[in-house]
């Protein structure tokens, strides 16, 4: 029978009215660990419940640290584990005294792709341990070969790098055999007036604002490629939605990428760089039908990857992460 003695506590910036990473990431570790150990999701620590807690995972080194240094002056270091993302790992850890201090107290630091060790700094990087975030796998529907779709998917923020999808979808404005659909709301208004006003200039473009999580996990699978601008990120849930449901990626070349789809990934382009981004999307296109074609070849490499990013796999490895700190 599954241990349900101590209690988790799951500290996230987020929580369902936010419908982003963060939310995502807590809400479905609490459902991996409901009939092993009772889990709870708080936005703050101490709380009135907070005595029966045993076990701390915390997401976000800098937005938790309050809480991580809490619960660290209660109980120390050994039953906390901290979740970093991407703004830690590429931009908060370097500077922010908070996030740094997060780092030295935990006892445990989990990152979500293979290279998010490599960011931290070497006396810490034995702390670390990986958990690739899961996806379910879906049917892939029949896709149409009269023209190559491709969807990103992100709020429009700056470390989505929405413009280079902008610039891209106006360098392909003469190819109507290419759509391009982008899905997210405009957290920042200025990028929201870009996109509207690239859709108005390019009517292959569309961007959808923002869509229920079931209508965006149809929308990927209908699709030939999903796109993924960032600049940074600690492990995009997305990619693993993709590549899950049978669509492959074409991703900035950086390291939170490379740690999801690995190195040999012949998808890349470099981060900020719309011609090559357009380059791939028409190689995709102008050879979809050919069985070593770029498109077939990111497929197989997708697939080959998929594996990564099973359900069970990630629900064993949260459920170990949890019973190795209770320990």
């Amino acid at each position: 029978m599954p241990p349900r003695a101590g209690r988790v506590v799951i500290v996230t910036p987020s929580l369902a009215d936010a419908n982003n990473g963060n939310w995502r990431t807590s809400e479905r570790w609490r459902r991996f660990l409901a009939p092993h150990r009772p889990a709870r999701l708080v936005t703050a620590w101490p709380d009135a419940q907070a005595a029966a807690d045993s076990v701390m995972i915390a997401l976000h080194a800098r937005r938790s640290a309050a809480a991580i240094a809490a619960w660290h002056a209660r109980h120390g270091g050994a039953r906390l584990a901290v979740v970093l993302t991407g703004t830690d790992l590429y931009r908060d850890i370097a500077a922010d005294a908070a996030a740094q201090r997060s780092l030295e107290l935990a006892g445990t630091l989990v990152v979500l792709q293979e290279r998010g060790p490599l960011a931290l700094p070497a006396a810490l990087r034995g702390k670390a341990r990986v958990i690739f975030q899961s996806a379910v796998a879906g049917r892939t529907p029949p896709r149409a070969q009269r023209h190559l779709r491709a969807v990103m998917v992100g709020h429009l923020r700056e470390e989505k790098s929405p413009e280079t999808l902008f610039a891209a979808a106006r360098l392909l404005a003469g190819r109507d055999d290419i759509l391009i659909d982008h899905i997210g709301g405009a957290l920042d208004a200025e990028l929201g007036r870009e996109a509207a006003a690239t859709m108005a200039a390019c009517r292959r473009y569309r961007w959808l604002g923002n869509l229920a999580h079931a209508e965006t996990l149809r929308r990927i699978r209908q699709a030939h490629l999903l796109v993924h601008c960032s600049r940074m990120e600690g492990g995009a849930h997305v990619i693993a939605e993709a590549l899950a449901g049978g669509t492959p990626a074409i991703a900035s070349r950086i390291d939170g990428n490379v740690g999801m789809l690995g190195e040999d990934y012949a998808g890349y382009f470099p981060w900020g760089d719309a011609s090559e981004l357009a380059r791939l999307l028409a190689a995709c296109r102008d050879a979809q039908a050919e069985p070593d074609g770029l498109l077939a070849r990111l497929g197989a490499q997708a697939r080959a990857r998929a594996r990564l990013f099973a359900p069970e796999a990630e629900r064993a490895a949260v459920q170990q992460l949890v019973d190795g700190l209770a320990a």
